[in-house]
């Protein structure tokens, strides 16, 4: 299981930053009026970094680039080149700004506006340090162009421009690499060191030089130098974070980048394609664009495929959290003659995000399967068949089951003790064990967890898989009457498919 190296205490200390507005320099919200697919959205920078996650073509970059053009240095065409009469959509194009600038406003926030119009920009921005780090950072050496003048067995250059890597530099690579960079150096190729290039050294003591460094490994050094080096409140933008790198280094990437957030206070926001990018964040750091609609929380790249139709099942399930599709699974799997290859279940990290994904979903012309949204019994949403929205029985989905099973246990002990991978006799046992836990339970997210401990460090995906094989034998009825709630709606393995031949 993931565990982050960031503590929830930091975390909790950047939201409250952000709530509390103190920031010298912080965007706070953009409205994208008009921009590429999305128009008329909302983006809240609920967190100092953020994630944009969605498929290609999505609208990630036109997120980044909307935040970066609120500043002066940023031209326009770095991320909104037009290319005469073939970007005629530009025409009209609107976003709204609310930021931080301590430098106008002690007191309040300021707003500004961007917009294309007569072929031009039009933009009131404000002064603020901006690093980019766009998809390029990841050519490795041998292709750049500014490094061909060090290809050559003459290549040298004065020791004063060989600089040590400082403290902060060496520490932070190290620590998302997992590399000892301490002795590493970069060089400054010309006079105004536009031009470096990095040397290390390995394990022997030999020198080497960036044209033998991995591609992410480069662009890892390089992206670690200038963010040390920037200033407080910068913006920082990142697309593709994860480009050339590892998964772990990802995941240390990004919590490097919230370490500086606290550090130094800058603002991050990167575009991910990867699920491993998300896991340090919290919920509201994250969003979703999807042909042109925007979701705020923690959804992962199938859940996207899901929505934009990406994928190859005939019924799309969204659900609210994981234990729930687990629920809504073992569910179906009871449905005799259910085809569950063809279904796929999709946890939103939460009911609001369930429903309105589903409904966006089902709307969306060039999608061709339904969804259906199964919602908590404790959901605020509106439970809704004709629009294939329905409600898990019980309040909280992990109470209602564990509690159902201690309520019958006596119909089924043996049988779940055996499912708990112990003997048939600890039956005798189980009832107790299971009341116990039970009565000292603050939260019910962790009865399965709980009682595995108890007895005997059982797994929890065990001990959740035999609570609900269990739950589904003693609620047959209710399994019977989601069928027929459902009929007509779930692929079945007896259904005809037409098999086209060349």
């Amino acid at each position: 299981m993931f565990q982050s190296e960031i503590r929830p205490s930091q975390v909790n200390d950047l939201l409250e930053k952000v709530r509390n507005r103190s920031y010298k320099h912080y965007l706070l919200r953009l409205v994208i009026e008009k921009a590429r697919s999305i128009n008329n959205k909302t983006i809240d920078f609920d967190f100092p970094v953020t994630a944009i996650v969605g498929p290609n073509g999505g609208g990630k970059t036109t997120i980044a680039g909307a935040a970066a053009i609120l500043y002066k240095e940023v031209a326009p065409s770095q991320f909104f080149a037009k290319s005469g009469k073939f970007d005629a959509s530009m025409a009209n194009w609107k976003i709204e700004y609310e930021a931080i600038d301590r430098t106008m406003k002690n007191n309040d926030t300021v707003r500004r506006t961007a917009k294309y119009h007569n072929l031009k920009w039009a933009r009131t921005t404000l002064e603020r340090e901006v690093l980019i780090f766009g998809v390029s950072r990841t050519v490795p050496a041998a292709e750049r162009k500014e490094l061909r003048k060090c290809v050559s067995n003459n290549f040298e250059v004065n020791n004063d421009r060989v600089r040590s890597f400082s403290d902060d530099v060496a520490q932070s690579v190290s620590a998302i690499l997992d590399k000892d960079v301490s002795q590493y150096k970069n060089i400054l190729v010309d006079d105004k060191g536009n031009v470096t290039l990095l040397t290390g050294i390995n394990e022997n003591g030999e020198s080497f030089s960036e044209f033998h460094f991995g591609a992410g490994e480069s662009s890892i050094i390089r992206m670690v130098l200038q963010l040390e080096a920037c200033e407080d409140n910068a913006l920082i933008i990142v697309e593709e974070i994860e480009n050339g790198l590892h998964p772990v280094a990802t995941i240390r990437m990004v919590e490097y980048l919230i370490e500086l957030a606290e550090r130094k206070k800058i603002q991050a926001i990167f575009t991910t394609h990867s699920n491993d990018a998300l896991l340090p964040l919290p919920s509201k750091a994250i969003w979703a664009s999807v042909n042109g609609e925007l979701y705020q929380g923690k959804l992962d790249v199938r859940s996207l495929r899901a929505i934009s139709g990406q994928i190859n099942s005939k019924l799309v399930i969204f659900v609210e959290d994981e234990f729930a599709g687990l629920w809504v699974q073992s569910i179906l799997s009871n449905i005799p003659d259910i085809s569950l290859d063809s279904i796929s279940i999709h946890p939103m990290k939460g009911d609001g995000t369930a429903v309105k994904v589903q409904q966006h979903h089902n709307i969306n012309p060039s999608v061709e399967q339904d969804a259906i949204c199964f919602i908590d019994g404790d959901s605020e949403q509106t439970e809704k068949p004709e629009k294939m929205i329905y409600r898990l029985p019980g309040e909280y989905p992990e109470s209602t089951v564990y509690d159902e099973v201690l309520e019958r246990l006596d119909e089924v002990s043996g049988e779940l003790a055996i499912a708990l991978l112990k003997p048939y006799e600890f039956e005798s046992k189980l009832k107790d064990i299971m009341q116990s836990v039970r009565n000292t339970n603050r939260d019910y997210h962790l009865l399965f967890s709980q009682l595995g401990k108890r007895i005997g460090f059982v797994p929890e995906a065990r001990v959740r898989e035999a609570f609900l094989t269990v739950w589904c034998r003693l609620n047959s009825k209710y399994i019977l009457r989601v069928s027929e709630l459902l009929k007509g709606k779930l692929p079945k393995e007896s259904d005809q498919v037409c098999i086209v031949q060349n």
